[in-house]
């Protein structure tokens, strides 16, 4: 089989329906992805995009549909693995590398060439080669480095090679040469200063032959690297856009059904008490010497570029990384830094939303139930058993409050949708009814109508009269909750931003300044709110 004219899709979807016991995930959805384009996959969690690309992974078994590849129709379902030879690749955004391995043992995992003799595998010959491969790429790595040594980004640009290769090797076997890389959230946990040295490699890839089908929550980043856009909601084809020709707002509204505008604004009207937590010239392997004051109803933002240092933030507060000096002040007491460990905060009244929840915040194998009652598990025990049936009814009236789907609170919590999980994680928490909240990008990886949600609960908590700290470089993000930014730089604070100055704008401008002003005492900027 060969390639038919560019004018073919490269991959054609008519009528592709999936259900999962009564729950309708794809209702006769059309879809398709032209030569050497990127196309965007948009939709809120549970909007039918896992399930559309688990079916052409060969995951899942559709009820009703047709595929087609360069024109040429293709049983369905297919059989695990069975993409290869169709000519597509698939990055996930756990990336499914083996981080103790160097850059080439991964690179070249599939395809390690072999010699005769003692020595069945050639390394000099795969480093070489290795070096090459990533090169005509763009991407420049010592190929002997180890990927846990990687920043995220080299992580991410590997596991990108290493698809486009093996997909480039499969099309080369069938005589084919449009093939299918699907990206799926790759720029999840990527800070935004290394989304570029991505794109570039995208547009590299696309320029090369292959078409791209990229699937974000970032509608920032959707917008600037697709050429179409194509928008699922509860489980349908709600229509595909070129992406020169619709703005953030028109998406939102595909995505969720309505105006931005009527989901509602942010509340930022809690009043301010008290001083609930004072750092003084706090130093670490990050830190140099900073120091913070935080508010009781406060919304106080950390940022900057990435290695500042805001990221390390919440967690020397929580005590799951260590300070080497300075000090700490909790409601007015000293805290003795040798005591400050997660247990001794979480007695104290502090909470952690971790950046990666599923390393960090969570048990993937365990149930959702489970994970949400992790913090208060001693109170359903009845005579030494534990009450699974108590449990249960309070997982779900918290899934009620907080919207998680589907109810199911016996379901593993690796099951759940990224914008689920995340609601699951702010609910165990909150429940607790914390008075200091620490955030890592709390939004990161979760669609818009959940993001929105979750940043409502961040200054719901604030009203209360919680004091929130919230590390991020979501600068949108932070101009929706905060009532101050302050920017970090080299381990120190650069900058304070208060006010009116507390803009998507002003925090993107100082942050990209902050190193050049790091040499310079922190000043603060004129309120004029």
């Amino acid at each position: 089989m060969t390639d038919s004219d560019s004018s073919t899709p490269v991959l054609r979807l008519r009528g592709l329906s999936k259900s999962f016991g009564g729950s309708q995930a794809l209702s006769d959805v059309d879809f398709e992805i032209a030569p050497r384009e990127v196309h965007g996959l948009l939709g809120e969690n549970g909007s039918g995009k896992s399930t559309l690309i688990k079916v052409l992974a060969g995951f899942h078994a559709p009820e009703a549909g047709q595929l087609e590849m360069r024109g040429e129709q293709v049983k369905l379902p297919l059989q695990p693995g069975a993409f290869r030879a169709l000519g597509m690749e698939f990055v996930h955004q756990d990336l499914a590398l083996i981080p103790t391995l160097s850059v080439v043992e991964n690179l070249r995992m599939g395809a390690l060439s072999h010699r005769r003799g003692i020595r069945p595998v050639d390394w000099r010959s795969e480093r070489r080669e290795a070096t090459a491969t990533l090169a005509g790429y763009g991407v420049h790595l010592d190929v002997t480095t180890r990927m846990n040594e990687l920043q995220p980004v080299e992580q991410a640009l590997v596991a990108i090679v290493r698809g486009v290769e093996d997909m480039q090797r499969n099309l080369a076997a069938s005589g084919q040469t449009q093939g299918l890389l699907c990206l799926d959230e790759p720029t999840a946990f990527l800070p935004r200063d290394q989304v570029d040295q991505l794109f570039a490699l995208v547009r590299r890839i696309v320029d090369g032959g292959a078409s791209v089908l990229f699937v974000s929550h970032d509608l920032d980043e959707v917008l600037r690297i697709t050429d179409r856009v194509t928008v699922l909601r509860n489980g349908h084809n709600v229509g595909t856009v070129d992406s020169t020709s619709v703005d953030i707002a028109g998406l939102t509204k595909m995505i969720v059904g309505r105006d931005l505008e009527a989901m509602g604004a942010i509340e930022r009207t809690s009043e301010r008490g008290g001083t609930v937590l004072a750092v003084t010239d706090a130093h670490s392997a990050a830190l140099e010497g900073v120091s913070l004051e935080l508010r009781a109803g406060e919304v106080l933002g950390v940022t900057g570029l990435v290695g500042s240092g805001f990221e390390e933030i919440p967690y020397l507060l929580f005590g799951a990384t260590p300070l080497s000096g300075g000090e700490i002040r909790l409601f007015g007491e000293r805290v003795d830094l040798r005591r400050l460990r997660p247990a001794w905060a979480i007695e104290s009244g502090l909470a952690l939303i971790p950046g990666d929840r599923q390393r960090d915040g969570s048990i993937a194998t365990m149930t959702l139930s489970e994970n949400m009652m992790q913090l208060s598990l001693g109170s359903y025990y009845r005579r030494g058993l534990l009450d699974r049936g108590d449990m249960r009814r309070t997982a779900t009236q918290l899934m009620d409050q907080y919207d998680i789907r589907p109810r199911m609170p016996d379901l593993g919590y690796g099951s759940f949708s990224g914008g689920n999980q995340q609601k699951a994680l702010m609910a165990k928490w909150l429940r607790q009814q914390p008075r200091v909240l620490l955030l890592h990008e709390p939004t990161q990886g979760v669609d818009v109508g959940a993001r929105l949600m979750i940043l409502g609960l961040v200054r719901e908590a604030a009203a209360a009269g919680a004091g929130v700290i919230c590390a991020s470089n979501d600068y949108e993000q932070l101009a929706m909750i905060c009532d101050r930014v302050l920017v970090l730089a080299r381990g120190r604070v650069v900058l304070e931003l208060v006010g009116r100055d507390v803009t998507k704008e002003t925090i993107t401008e100082q942050s990209l300044l902050s190193v050049a002003s790091s040499s310079q005492q922190p000043t603060q900027a004129q309120e004029t709110a």
